[in-house]
C-alpha cells in the first residue's frame, strides 16, 4: 500500500490517541459497526454516523478487516485498517483489488488506495434513546487509483483511457444514525458528494458527466439478539461514464459478533452493470472478517 498513505494515516492516528489515552472496549456490541468497503466503519455498502471500534470518549478502538465479493464476472478484495478517537474521530486505511475473471476481461486487475477521516459532530445514537436526533457524522475517502493491469496488448494501462476524468479524487458524506434500542434497530441514512466511478474503480467524473453528484444511501438492520444483526442497504450511484452502464448497490445481510475482538458478515449483493464488455447485471457472495478492540 503507498507508504505515504501509511504515514500520513499513522501520523493522524498518532497524534489524536496520545499516550495518556487507555483502551477501554466499554462500547456495546456491535455499536462499532463493521468494515464498509471503503475502510470507514458502518454496514458492507455505505459508511454509519458510528465511530469504529469498541473505545469510549475517554478511550480509542482499532481494527483491521478483509473483504471479497464474488460474481460472476468479476471479484473485489478489501483489507484495511481503522482507528476511532474518543468515540469522536475515525481514521481509516484501505486497499481495494478488484479482478476480472471472464473473457474479454479475465486478465483485468485494479488497485486502489483509500484513505478515510470521519468526525462525529451531534447526538449520540446508543445513549441518547429519548432524543429524535441521530448521531451525525461527517466524512471525507480519499481515493488513488494505481492503475490497470492485465490490458496491456490493448494499450490500456490507466482509467482515464476509458473515459474518466481523472484517477484520483475524493468522496465527502454526512451520515446520521439513530440506534432504537426498544426494538432493536439500527437506521441509517447517507448522503454522498461524489465523482468516483464504481468507488474510483474505474477512475473520477467522465465522458458523460464530469461534475460532482449527490447520491444517498440507506441502511436498516435488526438484531435477532446481542450477537446476531439482519438487515439491507441501498447505495445509489452516478453514471459518469459511456463504458461503464453504472447503477446502484444493494445487498442483504447477516452479521455475527461472537466477541468484541472478532465478526463476520457475509451478504448477497447486487452491484449493477460493470462496464460494457461484461453486460450483465452483476451479484453474488460478499464475506467479511473483521478482528480488533
Amino acid at each position: 500500500m503507498n507508504r505515504k498513505l501509511w504515514k500520513v494515516f499513522a501520523a493522524c492516528a498518532l497524534a489524536m490517541s496520545g499516550s495518556a489515552m487507555a483502551q477501554d472496549s466499554a462500547k456495546l456490541l456491535a455499536t462499532g459497526g463493521v468494515s464498509q468497503l471503503e475502510g470507514a466503519g458502518g454496514g458492507g455498502i455505505t459508511p454509519w454516523a458510528l465511530i469504529t471500534g469498541y473505545g469510549t470518549r475517554d478511550s480509542w478502538g482499532a481494527n483491521a478487516h478483509y473483504t471479497h465479493v464474488k460474481t460472476q464476472d468479476y471479484s473485489l478484495g478489501t483489507y484495511g485498517v481503522a482507528v476511532g478517537i474518543a468515540d469522536r474521530v475515525e481514521f481509516s486505511l484501505a486497499r481495494q483489488d478488484f479482478k476480472g475473471d471472464l473473457a474479454p476481461l479475465d486478465q483485468l486487475q485494479i488497485k486502489q488506495d483509500i484513505l478515510g477521516v470521519k468526525l462525529r459532530v451531534a447526538g449520540d445514537a446508543v445513549y441518547e434513546q429519548d432524543s429524535l436526533l441521530p448521531q451525525i457524522a461527517v466524512g471525507v475517502l480519499y481515493k488513488k487509483n494505481k492503475g490497470i493491469g492485465g490490458l496491456g496488448a490493448l494499450g490500456v494501462t490507466n482509467v482515464t483511457q476509458l473515459g474518466a476524468k481523472d484517477d484520483s479524487g475524493y468522496d465527502v458524506y454526512v451520515s446520521a444514525t439513530k440506534i432504537v434500542l426498544e426494538y432493536s434497530l439500527l437506521l441509517n441514512g447517507t448522503l454522498r458528494s461524489t465523482r468516483a466511478n464504481q468507488m474510483g474503480i474505474l477512475g473520477f467524473g467522465g465522458d458523460q458527466h464530469s461534475g460532482r453528484k449527490l447520491m444517498p444511501e440507506v441502511s436498516l438492520a435488526y438484531l435477532l439478539n446481542r450477537k446476531l444483526a439482519l438487515g439491507t442497504e441501498y447505495r445509489r450511484k452516478p453514471h459518469n461514464l459511456g463504458v461503464d452502464h453504472e447503477k446502484a448497490y444493494s445487498d442483504v445481510f447477516i452479521a455475527w459478533f461472537p466477541t468484541k475482538n472478532f465478526s463476520l458478515t457475509a451478504a448477497y449483493a447486487q452491484l449493477g452493470d460493470i462496464t460494457i464488455f461484461n453486460p450483465k447485471k452483476q451479484k453474488g457472495l460478499y464475506l467479511s472478517a473483521q478482528a480488533g478492540f
